[in-house]
């Protein structure tokens, strides 16, 4: 499975691309950030980090796409630029029928970690270790969307099961 994982964010939007299965070593395939300048228009940078996520798209050619689920923060401005971000992340996504999963910052780092409120310094050591990278990965949206990937890899097996058995339940249940 080859999961490109997305950690959004309108200045800074971490990539990366991780390959492998749950239970098996993983290899990260290439990580980065696509950056937009801040005092550019909103619109322009929206434009920057979808031709930036296109790209990779193109360049890694993932099978899903992992971004990281926002949630409320206290800062309005900075949970907008990160929304935006994000949907623009889906759209990518959907427009080549690459499925998406979202996964909670929390939900990625007890994935990770072992621990939901771990700190940036704990998921980036963890990624460098199941990744057998040399350093962490720099800046931490870097680390975070290999995180994301990771996450998925390890969870979209059970996520499977468990939707194939919803959809199994309903549909008995239309028919009996």
């Amino acid at each position: 499975m080859r999961v490109l994982g997305v950690d959004p964010g309108l200045t800074r939007c971490g990539v990366g691309v991780v390959e492998g299965v749950a239970g098996r070593p993983l290899t990260m395939v290439g990580v980065g950030v696509v950056r937009t300048p801040t005092d550019a228009e909103l619109g322009h940078r929206l434009v920057a980090i979808e031709q930036g996520i296109e790209t990779w798209l193109d360049e890694h050619r993932p099978e899903y796409v992992a971004v990281e689920r926002v949630f409320s923060q206290h800062n309005v401005r900075t949970v907008m630029g990160t929304a935006q971000a994000s949907a623009v992340a889906m759209l990518c996504a959907a427009r080549r029928g690459i499925p998406v999963a979202l996964h909670t910052p929390s939900e990625v780092k007890a994935a990770v970690t072992g621990s939901g409120r771990a700190d940036k310094a704990q998921v980036g050591a963890m990624v460098t270790r199941l990744l057998r990278l040399a350093a962490p990965p720099r800046p931490a949206d870097a680390a975070d969307a290999l995180a994301l990937a990771i996450c998925h890899i390890w969870r979209a097996p059970a996520q499977n099961r468990l939707q194939q058995a919803v959809a199994l339940h309903t549909s008995k249940g239309r028919t009996g």
